[in-house]
């Protein structure tokens, strides 16, 4: 039973790739195995536009997550998002032969086999079809259809559609890392299933996922998902403006945010300075606190009103009286100073920032229960629902593999001394005799050179001979 409980979540962000393994534990709980993260390369806004970068980044995580867990990874959840999502409300109906039957499952799967076949724009595909609520015989408001008899069945579904080029190759990046793709999700329905609860969802609830690169919305009412959209706008953006506004490198600009970046100018004192090392021997840079929390609020104010905007889609002209629980952020951009108090001096809406410890087991890393792995933590418990067996316990093999899949990633940032001693001993002093240079270069080049030296020997003898 514990094998067939193994999950794992593939979380492709714009800033990070989080790989995590995890179970349900005695007391339903999510007991983390593993995490495995590396810097995301190649994904720009949620979408990849680079897959040998990102197949490496994916690598690179999933190697640390079998390490760290103990487990061979077979296939992933992996949780999509990006500024081709959108959502649509759709109603339709089945009319069932046999009405003194009762309604099964075979009649939800054909109801919503037909959604499916709905006509898109050119390009696009249906990623989720969320049933919303049930029709039997012109009877409505009916939540749970199964076991109750009628002729027509209908339904209104929650539909989310994205760009099929950015499906396929996100497909693509999990293939060639080695593995399967189990289940796709949408990026704030994961992180919903992992920081809100049934209260809020039946209370109706606006969660705010501020990624790297993107800024997801999910709202749920009556414990039903109601909107979705994505805001192609995210924590990098605010980095970018950093970067512009005081004339700093990225590095350093996102150091700032992170460490004294507010998203309140006011609490900030004119006095308030940073100084930051300058290149290359130049003189240090001094930085007012009040500037750059100035720089932040304004980018910040523009991402949530455009949150807001979509949020007022759905509730029309007041939601706050149809979303009783108010707002929670998640992501790692929600870890930004008083971004909670700015949000709800921009919305009226009571927040909270969410954080995906509800979910996991008392022993849990500090570091999991973060905001920023909520997404990861959602895609964990989709898994998990989907029954796979994304993970198979490691024997004595668990040591070679990794070291067999980091050599060509990690090959051009190792030191030279590195790759000699994981070379047989016994073949280094034959190499330094025949010539000393090709201690620098990796197996396959020897093997090339001692057979191109064998070449130039023969010639050489039968140039001798024909002299």
């Amino acid at each position: 039973m514990e094998k067939e409980s193994i999950a794992v979540g593939l979380d492709i962000g714009t800033t990070k790739i989080v790989a995590m393994i995890g179970k349900k534990n005695e007391y339903g709980k999510l007991e983390i195995l593993g995490v495995g993260k590396s810097k995301s390369l190649g994904v720009a806004r949620g979408v990849v536009n680079n897959i040998t970068q990102t197949i490496q980044s994916i690598q690179q995580a999933i190697i640390e997550a079998e390490a760290d867990s103990g487990y061979k990874i077979n296939d992933v959840v992996v949780g999509i998002a990006g500024q081709h999502i959108r959502s649509i409300q759709h109603s339709d109906y089945i009319s069932r032969p046999n009405p003194e039957e009762v309604i099964g499952d075979a009649d939800i799967d054909m109801l919503i086999n037909q959604v499916h076949k709905l006509a898109m724009l050119p390009g696009e595909e249906i990623i989720h079809v969320l049933p919303q609520e049930f029709k039997i015989d012109g009877q409505s408001e009916i939540k749970e259809p199964i076991g109750m008899y009628g002729g027509r069945l209908e339904a209104s579904f929650h539909v989310v559609v994205g760009q099929a080029s950015s499906i396929r190759n996100v497909g693509r990046c999990i293939k060639s890392a080695g593995l399967d793709l189990s289940g796709l999700t949408l990026e704030p329905l994961a992180s919903a299933d992992a920081v809100l609860s049934q209260e809020e969802k039946e209370a109706g609830v606006a969660l705010i996922d501020i990624g790297g690169g993107t800024t997801d919305l999910a709202i749920f009412k009556d414990g039903i998902i109601r909107h979705t959209a994505v805001v192609p706008f995210g924590g990098n953006v605010i980095t970018e403006d950093i970067k512009e506004g005081c004339s700093i490198i990225e590095k350093q600009a996102e150091l700032l945010k992170v460490k004294f970046g507010s998203a309140w100018p006011g609490e900030n004192k004119d006095n308030e300075i940073v100084s930051i090392p300058g290149l290359r021997g130049r003189e240090p840079k001094e930085i007012s606190l009040k500037n750059l929390s100035k720089i932040i609020h304004a980018r910040v104010v523009e991402i949530i009103e455009q949150v807001f905007a979509e949020i007022k889609n759905y509730g029309h002209e007041d939601p706050r009286k149809k979303l009783i629980a108010g707002i929670v952020l998640t992501g790692g951009g929600s870890q930004l100073k008083h971004i909670k108090q700015l949000v709800e001096y921009i919305t009226g809406m009571d927040t909270r920032i969410g954080y995906p410890n509800e979910h996991l087991a008392g022993n849990s890393d500090e570091e999991i229960s973060s905001p920023m792995y909520a997404t990861a933590v959602g895609l964990v418990m989709n898994s998990i629902r989907n029954n796979t067996k994304s993970a198979t316990p490691l024997v004595e093999m668990k040591k070679p593999e990794p070291k067999i899949e980091i050599k060509p990633q990690v090959a051009y940032q190792a030191p030279v001394e590195d790759e000699i001693q994981e070379e047989p001993i016994f073949e280094q002093p034959k190499v330094e005799m025949q010539r000393p240079p090709v201690e620098m270069e990796s197996t396959g080049d020897k093997i090339k050179r001692g057979f191109f030296d064998k070449y130039i020997d023969k010639i050489k003898e039968f140039l001798d001979n024909a002299e």
